[in-house]
């Protein structure tokens, strides 16, 4: 598959469903939640469930908004609830924000939905489910639910069903709280269905689904001295297959596969991928430029797809020594570190996805823009997500960062980079060509004009020129 011949395009996205056919009818969906952004509209994750029917994402005002994938393409909202609230820790005078830090669907086992929301210290299950039938009939209470007075109650009736409209509701089946003392940087879903992992910067929790009031402690990178402390724990994940491996990844750049049959504590890892730096190629930014913030097991179980701050790495998990490919994202930034250093931007983390088939690579980078690498031509592109460029029937073009002279007046120089535009969360529809963009507040959902096999979705779409084609503005909600 070779993403630079498919054709992406979008259309609106709201709250209520619309029967009424558009042009272009669905597939590439953008969401916008304010007109002007607030620090709690900003997206914090992004994240498909195993059937790519539902996208929830979460913000840092602790709320989670769940779309749902309509017949026609489309993604309307479905369920939008306040998952955490801000807290505050009496005992170290530490507040917690209601920030969403990460959100995992369980595997789908009956019709309601389940999924594991986490902010800094405290994660929850959520159960979202249907119901468009109410009980009426009660013999002990009326129809506003009050006790009736018993004296009153001279004959027995049957409850009966009657037909309302379709309800969705979100219920806290579990909270786990009070295991981490630094902040909750990953959760995982192992693949047993029955226990998942959580991290934080130096510790990495197993928990059981149904026991909420322990966990155990599989990995612990905390010294018996802090002064002695080299590195902190930046993200975990379970193997896709295996319920006894998982990886997790360092500020140091090193990554770390653990086998849980070799010992209960993981502290002697089974593998180490790490790439071995030149010394005399290193810098003041060298440790900082090479920290992991993000790692992602390939949906065969074979390869591991890492993250720094300029480059996205894939991993063998039969070579350790070094990447079997290696994308540079941005390098035109490394002669930008120094500012880039004093303004925090540094410090930013980058997430990765894959696509289906394992043959694409997405990550985000400034300006609103994001890359794609193919692996298989070993070509790349870069897209822009905003709001400037999504108008009706517009065409979404590629970009080109360059560093010195423009050479097309399409180009964008390096110095006119918006720094405080940044695509940090991605997502992709873990069967189809549709990928999720959070940028800021505004959520965009892309997909392709092409199905898998390389031909169109429908006729009126064939004559259309392979290019990325978009709708009019959205609605808020």
């Amino acid at each position: 598959m070779y993403f630079f011949h498919l054709s992406w395009f979008w259309s609106n996205l709201s709250n209520k469903r619309n029967p009424e056919s558009r042009y272009f009818k669905s597939i590439l969906s953008v969401l916008q939640n304010r007109f002007l952004t607030s620090s709690s509209d900003v997206i914090s994750t992004v994240e498909f469930n195993q059937t790519g029917e539902f996208l929830a994402t979460g913000d840092k005002g602790g709320r989670v908004v769940i779309f749902q994938r309509e017949p026609q393409g489309e993604y309307n909202v479905y369920s939008t609830f306040q998952s955490h609230e801000p807290e505050f820790d009496y005992l170290k005078s530490l507040e917690i924000e209601e920030r969403i830090n990460k959100i995992r669907w369980l595997p789908l086992h009956n019709p309601a939905h389940f999924l594991l929301a986490t902010n800094d210290k405290t994660i929850k299950l959520w159960k979202v489910s249907e119901r468009d039938k109410r009980a009426e009939g009660y013999n002990l209470r009326d129809e506003e639910g009050r006790l009736k007075d018993l004296s009153t109650v001279t004959t027995l009736q049957v409850p009966v069903l009657r037909p309302m409209d379709l309800l969705v509701e979100a219920s806290p089946r579990r909270v786990f709280a009070n295991a981490h003392a630094y902040h909750i940087n990953s959760i995982s879903v192992n693949s047993d269905c029955e226990t998942y992992l959580s991290a934080d910067d130096l510790r990495i929790n197993l928990w059981n689904l149904n026991i909420t009031d322990r966990s155990f402690n599989i990995v612990d990178l905390k010294p018996e001295n802090m002064e002695d402390l080299s590195e902190v724990i930046t993200v975990a994940e379970f193997h896709p297959h295996h319920c006894h491996l998982l990886a997790f990844s360092s500020s140091t750049g090193t990554t770390r596969l653990c086998d849980m049959r070799a010992s209960a504590l993981c502290d002697q890892h089974a593998k180490l991928f790490e790439e071995v730096v030149d010394p005399s190629h290193r810098s003041f930014f060298s440790e900082i430029v090479s920290s992991v913030s993000d790692v992602k097991f390939s949906h065969s179980g074979r390869y591991l797809l890492t993250r720094d701050y300029l480059t996205v790495k894939v991993w063998d998990l039969n070579m350790e020594n070094k990447p079997v490919e290696t994308y540079q994202v941005h390098d035109y930034l490394r002669t930008k570190l120094c500012s880039l250093y004093e303004s925090d931007c540094i410090f930013d983390k980058f997430e990765c996805a894959w696509n289906g088939t394992d043959s694409v690579i997405m990550t985000g980078a400034y300006n609103n823009y994001f890359r794609m690498f193919d692996r298989a031509s070993l070509r790349d592109v870069t897209l822009e997500a905003s709001r400037e460029v999504c108008k009706r029937r517009a065409v979404l073009q590629p970009r080109r960062v360059c560093v010195g002279k423009k050479q097309k007046e399409t180009d964008v120089s390096v110095d006119s980079l918006d720094f405080r535009k940044k695509i940090l969360h991605t997502a992709w529809h873990p069967k189809e060509n549709i990928i999720a963009i959070a940028a800021s507040n505004n959520l965009y959902i892309f997909q392709d004009r092409l199905t898998p096999n390389g031909h169109h979705n429908t006729p009126e779409i064939q004559s259309a020129p392979p290019k990325w084609q978009t709708q009019p503005n959205p609605p808020t909600y």
